[in-house]
């Protein structure tokens, strides 16, 4: 980490997420699971790791499992909407919705006094 800080690959972002985890992990733990987020950096890349980073920084969140679903995920940027498709011959299929006004005739055989007990 040191080497980085010396490259200038260190942004600001990794002293607080490294921070956060340390808080809620404990020293030992939070910088395992810093080295563990370093790691991942060498198969997604670290400029998508640092913005991976800074994006779950930006929610208030300092958990491993957030950058990592940002990173499969994509950076977290939702994907377009599907546009409508032409369904053409399956229109034969298609059936008026059914009405329940017969069913108010069952409603009149009930006795108007009142409910039965």
């Amino acid at each position: 980490m040191e080497q980085w800080r010396a490259q200038g690959r260190w942004p600001a972002s990794f002293d607080r997420m490294w921070e956060g985890l340390k808080q809620r992990r404990g020293k030992q733990d939070g910088t395992r699971a810093m080295i563990d987020l370093l790691i991942l950096g060498r198969s997604h890349g670290y400029d998508t790791l640092r913005e991976a980073i800074e994006k779950t920084l930006a929610i208030g969140c300092t958990d491993v499992s957030a950058v990592v679903l940002l990173l499969k995920t994509g950076g977290g940027e939702r994907p377009r909407a599907a546009g409508a498709v032409e369904v053409g011959v399956l229109r034969r299929y298609d059936r008026p919705q059914p009405t329940l006004t017969d069913y108010d005739q069952l409603l009149r055989k009930w006795p108007e006094r009142g409910v039965i007990q």
